[in-house]
C-alpha cells in the first residue's frame, strides 16, 4: 500500500508542475511577422496616411490621418500590414512602410513640462491637449519629452502612448524602440 501511495503522489506532484507550466506557456507572446512584440507603440513616418478596413490596398480608406509623428499601437500584424489603434480608440489597417518605431506620445490633458520628474520642479513649458511630443525616457511615473526643442518631464497620467512596465526605474528607453522596428 505504500508504494502505491508513494507511486500516487509522484503522479500528483507531476500534474502539478505541468498545470504550474501551463500558464506561464500561454502566456508566452506568439512570434509575430516583424518579430517584434505586439502590442507596441510605433508613430506615422508622413503627415498623409490611410487607414484601411482590411489589411491590402484593395480595402476602402476608413480613416485618413494628417499627422506625421503621431503615436499608433500596433495591436495585430500580417508580414506587410499592421492592425493599429489611434489615440481615439479607431482601429484601422496600414501597411509597415507607413510607420515608424521612434516613439512619441499624445497628450490628452493640459500637461506641465518640468525641469526635473517632480511634481514640486520649475515649470519649462505646457503641453496642450492634442500635441504630440516625442518620447525620450520614462521612469517611476514620470517621461522626458521633447517637442519644438523644449524639452521637459511630464506626469505619465494625462499622456498616451505608454505602458506601464515603462514606468518602472530605467535609464533610457529599449534599444528596440530607439530604431525603426514597425516595418520589420
Amino acid at each position: 500500500m505504500a508504494h502505491g501511495l508513494n507511486m500516487f503522489r509522484i503522479i500528483l506532484f507531476s500534474l502539478l508542475l505541468i498545470l504550474a507550466a501551463a500558464p506561464a506557456a500561454a502566456a508566452t507572446p506568439e512570434t509575430t511577422p516583424s518579430g517584434q512584440p505586439v502590442p507596441r507603440f510605433v508613430t506615422l513616418k508622413f503627415g498623409a496616411v490611410n487607414g484601411r478596413i482590411g489589411p491590402s490596398r484593395a480595402h476602402p480608406v476608413a480613416w485618413r490621418y494628417a499627422r506625421a509623428g503621431l503615436p499608433v499601437e500596433v495591436i495585430a500584424e500580417t508580414p506587410d500590414w499592421r492592425r493599429v489603434r489611434d489615440p481615439e480608440g479607431e482601429v484601422t489597417w496600414m501597411h509597415q512602410s507607413v510607420l515608424s518605431g521612434r516613439r512619441a506620445v499624445y497628450v490628452r490633458t493640459e500637461t506641465p513640462l518640468r525641469a526635473r520628474p517632480r511634481a514640486d520642479a520649475p515649470e519649462e513649458a505646457v503641453a496642450e491637449p492634442g500635441a504630440v511630443l516625442w518620447l525620450e525616457r520614462c521612469r517611476a511615473g514620470w517621461c522626458r519629452l521633447e517637442a519644438q526643442g523644449l524639452r521637459g518631464w511630464a506626469d505619465t497620467s494625462g499622456l498616451w502612448g505608454i505602458y506601464p512596465y515603462e514606468l518602472a526605474e530605467t535609464p533610457a528607453l529599449s534599444a528596440a524602440a530607439a530604431h525603426d522596428t514597425a516595418g520589420r
